[in-house]
């Protein structure tokens, strides 16, 4: 067993930490974590805590599932890798094909990746490519919406826009078009409806530019701009315009498909089928990075022809199709489907919204969001006026810092405060997830303000 000292120290010496200001990390205890069970993880003391953000959104059924193991278990008893590169293997083919059976109608041709932005990629690639293709070289260009985030590829964060994350990087991107995102507590609109002066603004759009725009990309729910839901009718509204337009659309599930809002997908919420759906996350039930690309029998043709024509897509990567995360994916689906992971989650849906109301007359909590089980807790300096906490009093992490103590992992978003359990959660976990929640904000906000 490793001691703790020893792993920090070799923690400083050699790894740097993803979105991490290593001098912030280490000013802090750093949780070195060492085993996992259930929903709660435990570190080298053998502390415990809740995996209060599903270990970054993507745990569905909680660690050491004996179901997931098993699947990997006998995967490797056959191979654990070969290339997907000119050739096939079992598990991939069998995943694609369950894929295309769960998928929005129409979305029957699955590319694997490694990661949601790398699908995010793809997506982009396949849209520019897809009028190459077909003759029309004049539409290349993508519409996004401000405060979005697809990944942090090169691409992925051409179509992003939160400046804290893609600012520093603008010089190698390539420009999109942005379109304000319909933020019912932050209305960036004239109209009192936000969906309805989005749409007005795409169409816009789109009557200017149509014949220059491959397609535009949206976020069912914007999770890094902070976990700010579309209103209902707003994906329904952009397939209009994109089939009025001729404009391919492209939703991001990442961070919302596989249960995580409720159903499926998040776009199933309005009836939504888009050209093109990006997924992840989820996809292994937080296992193996596993996330796919799933496009039209349309999209898919145009990529279809003669070898010295070369319309094939040029795209893939080292692990593409992996086997034993294929498998591990076949495996957490089907225990989605068993254990009714999707009706589960809009019962403890429930239950969070009705814990949290303790929280909604707080005067420096300015906003709940929720979808499903996507929860966002934005934190105001002043509540009438929306006025946001200067940066430096960090009410966000305060409150963080706060559930750690009280045994629970988060991590904000600014001075969002994200809560997404593991879907599986049950009530009793839930409710006490929920009472760490409510107590950290008030501990953290009290920390804030001095009262």
């Amino acid at each position: 067993m490793h001691a703790y000292a020893d792993l920090v120290e070799k923690n400083k010496r050699y790894l740097w930490n993803p979105f991490t200001q290593m001098k912030d990390y280490f000013d802090r205890r750093p949780v070195v974590i060492a085993r996992g069970e259930g929903r709660r993880l435990i570190d080298i003391d053998g502390n415990a805590y809740w995996d209060g953000v599903s270990s970054l959104w993507l745990n569905v059924h909680g660690h050491r599932v004996p179901e997931l193991d098993d699947a990997i278990r006998r995967q490797l008893e056959d191979i654990a890798h070969s290339t997907l590169l000119g050739q096939a293997n079992v598990p991939a083919i069998l995943l694609a094909e369950r894929l295309a059976q769960i998928a929005p109608t129409g979305l029957t041709k699955v590319f694997f990746s490694d990661s949601g932005a790398e699908a995010v990629e793809i997506a982009l690639k396949m849209a520019y490519q897809f009028w190459q293709n077909t003759g029309k070289c004049s539409k290349s260009k993508f519409v996004t919406m401000c405060d979005g985030y697809h990944g942090d590829t090169i691409g992925a964060v051409s179509v992003g826009d939160i400046p804290m994350f893609h600012a520093r990087y603008a010089p190698l991107l390539f420009q999109s078009y942005k379109i304000p995102f319909p933020n019912r507590y932050r209305n960036p609109y004239t109209s009192s409806d936000p969906a309805f002066g989005a749409l007005h603004a795409v169409e816009e759009l789109f009557q200017r530019e149509a014949d220059q725009i491959a397609a535009l990309i949206v976020e069912p729910v914007q999770g890094a701009g902070g976990i700010v839901p579309a209103p209902k009718g707003f994906l329904t509204g952009l397939r209009a315009l994109c089939d009025t337009y001729d404009v391919l659309l492209i939703v991001d599930e990442v961070a919302t498909g596989f249960g995580r809002t409720g159903r499926m997908w998040a776009c199933e919420h309005d009836g939504v089928s888009p050209d093109i759906l990006t997924v992840g996350k989820g996809l292994t039930g937080g296992y193996l990075p596993v996330a796919a690309t799933l496009a039209t029998e349309r999209i898919y043709t145009a990529f279809y022809g003669e070898y010295e024509e070369f319309k094939a897509l040029y795209h893939g990567h080292s692990y593409t199709g992996n086997q034993l995360g294929c498998a591990c994916a076949l495996a957490n689906l089907e225990l989605i489907e068993r254990n009714r992971i999707i009706d589960h989650v809009a019962q403890s849906a429930r239950v969070v919204s009705t814990r949290l109301n303790a929280l909604r007359d707080h005067p420096h909590v300015g906003d709940i969001r929720q979808a499903g089980l996507m929860i966002g807790i934005e934190l105001v300096e002043d509540r009438e006026t929306k006025r946001p906490f200067p940066l430096t009093t960090r009410a966000g992490w305060r409150v963080c810092w706060q559930a750690r103590e009280l045994g629970m992992l988060l991590r904000p978003l600014g001075d969002v405060v994200v809560f997404m359990p593991p879907l599986a959660s049950t009530v009793d976990e839930i409710q006490e997830m929920t009472s760490i929640l409510c107590d950290a904000v008030e501990r953290g906000l009290k920390e804030v303000v001095g009262k």
